[in-house]
């Protein structure tokens, strides 16, 4: 057992014995997650994309707007969430035109959020938030993000009781994946909202979680 108590220790990426909060910024590389949604095989359109005014519910989580019991306000055309999420953690759509659309987007599937301005303005696409809330709690978490130019996106986790467990930024934001971990390991992250104020928007894609399977 203290072999394997060192193995996990050499494993756990440094940034996060190192970060001293309660949700570090990683490197994905460095996380072991064997669950993957890419959005794929979900119908979609080049452009603004195919609007999804519902939440969407996906294998192993569900993608929205924002929790029960927050608001959206708004930093421009960029939407901001306010309010204390409810418990148990539910998710919410936005309004018509507001919530989602999934776009072909440089040869890949990936989910835009919708801000106030609606589907199909252009000033409104990659502008609103993006939600997900897990099937099952996680302690780590992956993802791409599309779009980025240089601007900052705001990642806040949330446990199932609706708490708020952490707000992580991306500055600046650009194409690339970003890694998420809790610094004590617990596995404590129910889902997550993402903000931005990107110049051009923000999209999501490849969504990696889930712990490999404990075999001691």
């Amino acid at each position: 057992m203290k072999l394997l108590r060192i193995l996990a220790l050499t494993l756990l990426p440094t940034g996060a014995l190192a970060c001293g909060a309660p949700v570090c910024l990683v490197d994905p590389d460095s996380l072991a997650l064997v669950r993957v949604i890419t959005f794929e095989d979900v119908q979609s359109g080049y452009g603004p994309g195919r609007v999804i005014d519902d939440i969407l519910p996906l294998d192993g989580a569900v993608f929205g707007e924002r929790f029960a019991g927050q608001f959206v306000d708004t930093n421009d055309t960029h939407d901001q969430i306010s309010g204390n999420a409810l418990s148990p953690l539910t998710m919410m759509p936005g309004d018509a035109g507001q919530n989602l659309s999934v776009v072909q987007f440089s040869g890949n599937t990936v989910i835009n959020g919708y801000g106030t301005a609606g589907f199909p303005k252009r000033e409104a696409q990659g502008e609103g938030a993006i939600a997900v809330l897990f099937d099952n709690d996680q302690s780590a978490l992956a993802f791409d993000l599309r779009g980025g130019e240089a601007g900052v996106a705001i990642v806040t986790f949330h446990r199932r009781d609706g708490t708020v467990i952490h707000s992580v930024p991306i500055d600046p934001t650009g194409e690339f994946a970003v890694g998420f971990t809790r610094s004590d390991g617990a596995s404590d992250i129910a889902g997550f909202v993402m903000t931005n104020t990107d110049p051009q928007g923000l999209a999501l894609d490849t969504l990696r979680f889930g712990k490999p399977a404990d075999l001691s």
